[in-house]
């Protein structure tokens, strides 16, 4: 178990430029989550390498206090069109 507050830290002092962060506990178990992760440093790279950026970020939480992780990330400029596109 971990509480989100120590992944939300994680995931902000290691990945540049996050401008949103979003996690949701699944279970209520602290150890499968939700996050949304919006960073300027996602540009020009793929998904995967998007992602690798995020569970680099969280090292060696992924091995052990974290069991599951249903990410999703975005650059900023994708993000702001996914809202628009729900409007």
């Amino acid at each position: 178990m971990i509480e989100p507050n120590v992944i939300e830290e994680r995931i902000r002092e290691n990945v540049p430029g996050v401008s949103h962060l979003a996690l949701e506990d699944l279970t209520g178990g602290k150890d499968h989550y939700k996050a949304v992760v919006v960073s300027a440093a996602f540009d020009g790279k793929s998904r995967v390498q998007q992602h690798q950026m995020v569970y680099r970020a969280l090292g060696e939480l992924m091995a052990g206090p974290v069991h599951a992780l249903a990410l999703q990330t975005y650059t900023p400029e994708a993000w702001g069109q996914r809202g628009k596109s729900l409007l």
